[in-house]
């Protein structure tokens, strides 16, 4: 499956479960591409699977704009952390969200929108994590994680709104 076609001045995000990729695209020309880490469940769309969600999605919410790298969130608030390696050895059971999150919403009813499987009310964001995991192999709780330069780097260059595509 390719990207969303879209016009020449329209980004769209296209996610690679497979090859554990994010590219970022204006109209179909390729701006950038990062390394990520989905699903240690794999792909589903059910509230509570864990499971990172397929289909076309939006960016509903950008949140983190002034955060340090490495700013710690919980319920998608600073914390005031930021985060090291003795503060993971402090609170081992932590799902890791740092520095910024795009928060995502599926728009296909029935498929990521709206009951069991309404991807925004089963919290499913890209956002960093700490750059120490592994970018390798799914190992997520259902989210997009990246490594933290990356995500600065990308939320800087999209807008709320814009089209996500997980396949």
């Amino acid at each position: 499956m390719s990207h969303i076609k879209h016009n020449k001045t329209e980004k769209s995000i296209d996610i690679d479960i497979a090859k554990q990729e994010l590219r970022l695209f204006l109209g179909d020309s390729l701006l950038s591409s990062y390394s990520i880490s989905t699903a240690k469940n794999g792909v589903g769309q059910k509230m509570g699977s864990e499971c990172t969600p397929m289909g076309q999605h939006i960016i509903r919410a950008k949140i983190g704009e002034e955060a340090a790298e490495n700013a710690v969130f919980v319920g998608r608030r600073e914390t005031g952390e930021i985060f090291s390696e003795e503060l993971r050895k402090k609170n081992p059971d932590r799902d890791w969200i740092l520095t910024r999150i795009l928060w995502l919403s599926g728009i296909e009813k029935g498929k990521n929108r709206a009951g069991e499987v309404d991807t925004m009310r089963r919290y499913i964001y890209i956002h960093g994590c700490p750059d120490s995991d592994s970018f390798s192999e799914p190992s997520s709780h259902g989210c997009v994680k990246m490594r933290n330069k990356d995500i600065i780097e990308l939320y800087e260059n999209v807008e709320a709104g814009i089209h996500v595509l997980l396949h």
